[in-house]
């Protein structure tokens, strides 16, 4: 196996599946039984998922909302997302821990790094909700934070995309994909990978990240076997 500790990113809009909003059931079975797959392989698997499916604070707050209750509400809603996740995982027969960065007792643990590196070494998945617990942070943040704090091998970020493409793939046809790309390039051609907050703090602790297209059943796993699958960006 190419990684033995990973962190995985999931958009929550991919779960969405073929809904206008909120979780698409087939999906998460999909996740879930990929995920699956790889924890058997023995890799240890940590999660962030976003929660634009439900809410996104940015959108609040260009309606008039305030930016910091709108930040709050979609940390909200990264943790049912996380919640639904939890339970896709165990219906598949995956131990899983779920620790939120704002305490939440009666449903999740907070989040306490040794505790979370703890369940990862018994190979059980940690899903991390709830963002990084600020306002003004992207889960895109959140995952390089927590992936950086776990020394995870990797971030892979999965996406509806096969990868980094020169322009949007889905209004350029025109557009052709690179296998591997440099953060510097990144910078320089202004590429879509990550807001700049998350993607500096992968930079400056040479943490790679590999985006992928996760509704491809078996990329996953591919990708763990190290296949080249997507867009790798390394220094």
């Amino acid at each position: 196996m190419k990684y033995k500790r990973i962190l995985l990113k999931l958009s929550g809009e991919a779960l969405m599946g073929d809904k206008q909003f909120g979780i698409d059931n087939n999906r998460l079975s999909q996740y879930a039984n990929d995920i699956k797959t790889i924890v058997d392989l023995g890799v240890e698997v940590a999660i962030v998922i976003g929660g634009g499916n439900i809410f996104r604070g940015l959108q609040a707050a260009e309606g008039g909302m305030d930016r910091v209750q709108g930040d709050y509400m979609g940390m909200l809603a990264t943790v049912i997302n996380s919640m639904a996740l939890q339970s896709a995982l165990e219906t598949h027969g995956v131990m899983t821990r779920l620790q939120s960065a704002i305490k939440m007792e009666a449903i999740c643990e907070p989040f306490i790094r040794r505790r979370a590196v703890r369940h990862l070494e018994k190979g059980r998945v940690v899903i991390f909700g709830a963002g990084t617990g600020n306002p003004y942070f992207t889960t895109d943040t959140a995952a390089s934070l927590r992936a950086i704090e776990i020394e995870a091998d990797v971030i892979l970020k999965g996406t509806r995309v096969d990868g980094i493409y020169t322009a949007d793939p889905e209004k350029d046809k025109t557009a052709t994909r690179y296998s591997k790309v440099t953060f510097t390039e990144v910078y320089e051609k202004n590429l879509q990978v990550m807001d700049m907050t998350a993607f500096t703090l992968c930079q400056e602790n040479k943490l790679p990240i590999i985006v992928f297209d996760m509704n491809k059943p078996g990329n996953l796993q591919s990708l763990i076997e190290g296949v080249e699958v997507g867009t790798l960006v390394e220094i």
